[in-house]
């Protein structure tokens, strides 16, 4: 077997050679590829790869050996790793690897017989044989690929706008599905980076997480890839890790899908001064450049369509942007995953910590009223110190009335990084504030990554506008919208 690699001639203007050079780079690419992740399709453009190899091969052989010997050396490694692999997959595809075994017999062959142009050719033609009855075995007997799908959340808490989705491909046998937990920065006023954070270790028991730096976005190239986080550098307040923007992610994956960790109040689609307030969700890094939006229904899908299309003509932006029937495709309103999380999970399946027990119950054993108490960033952003005044506020009207009624405060996951970031001088009134409530330990203080089981458990929603509203109305869950200007 051909062993020896020869050295390529830099100096060779050859334009024969100069396409062998195209091809054997992309033989040596796809044999790689399909050696480290079964893929059909990229098993048989290898095949068709080293069938285009063999023709230039003959055609440069005489002016350039030095070339073709290297040529063959890519051939056969290429060959190596195809075989190696089917080698690996079942006993009965054993006819398919002895053909790459003869085949490199005769790339030895062709290796000695570089200088007699007859040799040479009956080589080729024999080999044009096996690999065009390789490249047939490999269409019809081996198996479709299986599709290779990753979610990328970054924040634990918003995991359940991806669940649904995943629990479906997991579920598919014809899917191979992972759960890649991302590295995310908080960010200092300025903008840099500052404390880095991964949740991998968050996430419910059911869910099988690969580290991030286990898996090799490039290499793999997923089918899919789902991400929830739309900003890239674009958010003031955190950064996934650059590496993950999906204007990077799109060239790692035939497919990019976001679907929002949120859900909005729904709007008319003709309700423009409603729009207005939601509008900069809809033109966003990750609606730009994902190739699927997924959002909570058909006026939302609407609603991003039509503000996608202004924000791209007034940007300037070319071709699909500004296409409504190609937007028509992108975006999709077949609902959100946050929905489905928060209808599917009972009370019987909730894992209610033994501390917050001790402040539902009652002393005969029954359960107090809940009522689930939410801070919102938007809110604390826009009122500031007159929040942190309400809060205080809604404490105190709780704790006199906490024989009768259990409170659960969860604030938005976001909301340190939010105030350390964009209203640093809150921050140690906010931190008095919330330290002094949880050394009380009248209430509840929820800061897990399990949104769904304060839902679920509660009988009463009381706060800021926000996506848990909307979830609180599909659970049938009276929601009332604080007002900051009234303290008692």
């Amino acid at each position: 077997m051909y062993r020896e690699r020869s050295g390529i001639s830099a100096a060779s203007k050859d334009v024969q050679y100069a396409l062998f050079i195209e091809l054997h780079s992309g033989v040596n690419a796809r044999g790689v590829a399909a050696v480290e992740r079964y893929r059909k399709k990229d098993i048989l453009q290898t095949v068709y790869t080293l069938l285009r190899a063999n023709d230039a091969i003959v055609k440069i052989a005489v002016s350039n050996p030095q070339g073709a010997a290297e040529a063959l050396v890519q051939c056969q490694e290429s060959a190596i790793a195809l075989g190696t692999y089917i080698d690996t997959l079942d006993e009965k595809y054993a006819p398919l690897v002895h053909t790459l075994e003869d085949y490199c017999e005769n790339i030895y062959q062709m290796s000695e017989n570089l200088s007699d142009e007859s040799l040479l050719r009956k080589a080729s033609k024999k080999i044009q044989k096996q690999l065009t009855s390789l490249q047939n075995g490999i269409k019809y007997d081996l198996p479709d690929d299986k599709k290779e799908i990753v979610f990328l959340p970054y924040k634990a808490s918003m995991w359940d706008s991806l669940e649904s989705v995943w629990k479906a491909a997991d579920a598919d046998p014809e899917c191979d599905a992972y759960v890649i937990p991302i590295p995310y920065f908080d960010k200092n006023p300025d903008g840099s980076f500052r404390e880095e954070h991964y949740e991998g270790d968050l996430y419910p028991k059911d869910v099988p997480v690969t580290r991030y730096d286990e898996y090799d976005l490039e290499t793999r190239h997923p089918d899919v890839i789902y991400i929830h986080n739309p900003y890239d550098e674009c958010n003031h307040v955190t950064s996934v890790h650059p590496y993950f923007y999906s204007k990077n992610l799109r060239n790692y994956t035939d497919k990019l899908v976001y679907i929002p960790y949120f859900i909005l109040s729904e709007i008319e689609p003709d309700d423009q001064s409603a729009i207005d307030g939601m509008k900069h969700f809809c033109f966003t890094p990750g609606t730009i450049y994902a190739d699927q939006v997924i959002v909570q229904s058909e006026k939302m899908r609407q609603i991003y369509i039509n503000e996608y299309m202004r924000a791209a003509k007034e940007m300037g932006l070319p071709g699909e942007h500004v296409d409504r029937r190609f937007l028509e495709k992108k975006f999709l309103g077949t609902g959100s995953p946050k929905i489905d999380k928060v209808l599917n999970t009972g009370k019987e399946d909730l894992d209610v910590p033994a501390a917050w027990l001790r402040i539902i119950e009652k002393p005969d054993g029954s359960w107090k009223k809940i009522v689930f108490y939410n801070i919102g960033v938007s809110a604390l952003l826009q009122d500031e110190e007159k929040l942190l005044r309400k809060m205080e506020s809604v404490f105190g009207i709780f704790k006199e009335n906490k024989n009768e009624v259990a409170l659960l405060w969860r604030p938005h996951p976001l909301i340190q990084a939010t105030i350390e970031s964009m209203r640093p001088q809150l921050w140690e009134a906010y931190k008095e504030i919330r330290d002094r409530y949880i050394e009380e330990g009248w209430g509840i203080y929820d800061d897990s990554a399990d949104v769904d089981r304060a839902i679920v458990l509660s009988d009463v929603y009381y706060g800021n506008m926000s996506s848990i509203v909307q979830l609180c109305k599909k659970e049938k869950i009276p929601a009332i919208v604080q007002d900051v200007d009234v303290l008692v």
